[in-house]
């Protein structure tokens, strides 16, 4: 079995990365790699991947919660209308990642997303999904830029979002769904080839 391969209590064998912690275990399990559709949900992914640039996965997905509480459930609209009084609020609060270059980032980006028509934001990012590939065997196969990532990136700079550099769009799209990275073996891999 491949050595970026581990197999958890439960039998089942996972990516390497899901194994660290039982936090990374759900996350594996549960979301990534599956599709997501919706605006705010999209939103709400585009935030937290632009808050993790710098830091450990991790850290976004233990403050998911508080950041879902603070940021009116990513709803864009809601944080679109956030004032100066709001980004303050933020910055006060320890139970976020408290930057406020990417406060206000998540804010621009909001209005950006409001701006468009319902289901507007959520066909844009997914017409960047490439085709189906390989899946990958290794972690080394498992590229950090692809072509599409680096269009995604253009398209939302051109636009006037921020935070959003084709490293962090290409986690976007695995975190979405729109690409599925888990390695050849994966018990996820292996539930998605029976689905499809």
């Amino acid at each position: 079995m491949d050595s970026d391969l581990i197999t958890g209590e439960d039998g089942a064998a996972r990516c390497g990365w899901a194994g660290r912690t039982p936090d990374y275990t759900r996350y594996h399990d549960e979301e990534w790699g599956h599709p997501v559709h919706g605006d705010a949900a999209l939103f709400e992914r585009l935030v937290l991947e632009g808050f993790q640039a710098g830091l450990s996965w991790i850290t976004v997905l233990r403050k998911r919660p508080r950041f879902r509480a603070v940021f009116d459930g990513f709803d864009p609209r809601a944080v679109a209308g956030y004032t100066d009084a709001d980004v303050e609020r933020l910055l006060a609060d320890a139970g976020i990642i408290r930057n406020r270059q990417k406060i206000l980032a998540a804010i621009t980006n909001a209005g950006l997303v409001a701006e468009m028509a319902p289901g507007g934001f959520d066909e844009l990012l997914w017409s960047f999904a490439p085709a189906a590939a390989p899946r990958p065997r290794s972690l080394r196969e498992v590229p950090a830029i692809t072509p599409e990532s680096t269009a995604m990136s253009a398209a939302l700079r051109a636009r006037g979002f921020r935070f959003v550099g084709p490293t962090t769009m290409y986690a976007l799209m695995q975190a979405t769904g729109m690409v599925d990275d888990h390695l050849a073996g994966c018990w996820r891999a292996e539930a998605s080839a029976r689905t499809s």
